[in-house]
């Protein structure tokens, strides 16, 4: 493994992680890492598009005492993401994702109505405040034919008065 190579691993795995229910609701949550595409961008890219994506996100250091944060995770496009957080029913929390690259990712987030969003991979920030109807909700993103790079998400409590 290169230089590059190693420092784009860590960084995918100190952002995101294995889904899992049973780490608490303050985890990073990803989908694991399925495949790359051969035609995509290289490790020395990905490196430069995630740190776009952490930078734009504000999860290059992640305070955990910090009340109003909830989870993030930073994947390749063409791998997607999955998460299912945990959240307090009634409570406004802010959905943050954004994309670095080429083409478009498509976003779904599984409410009592549900949202869908196409996201150009060009840096484009995508905001939306969710109230949750209680217990884990489901919120994926997949990248569209020939999209490339990195995209990531950041879900945070819309206030400290939902704490």
């Amino acid at each position: 493994m290169t230089t590059t190579a190693g420092a784009v691993a860590l960084a995918v795995t100190l952002v995101t992680g294995c889904t899992s229910d049973s780490d608490g609701p303050n985890a990073p949550t990803s989908s694991p890492s399925r495949h790359r595409d051969p035609a995509g961008t290289s490790d020395r890219d990905d490196h430069k598009l995630g740190a776009q994506v952490q930078q734009t996100l504000g999860t290059t250091q992640i305070n955990n005492s910090d009340g109003l944060f909830v989870e993030a995770g930073l994947e390749h496009v063409g791998d997607g993401f999955h998460s299912r957080p945990d959240l307090e029913q009634g409570h406004s929390y802010q959905l943050t994702v954004t994309c670095e690259g080429k083409g478009h990712v498509r976003i779904s987030v599984a409410l009592k109505k549900p949202l869908h969003r196409t996201l150009a991979c060009d840096g484009a920030v995508w905001r939306e405040l969710l109230t949750a109807p209680g217990g884990a909700i489901k919120i994926d993103g997949e990248g569209m034919k020939g999209a490339t790079g990195m995209v990531g998400w950041r879900l945070d409590r819309a206030n400290k008065a939902d704490e």
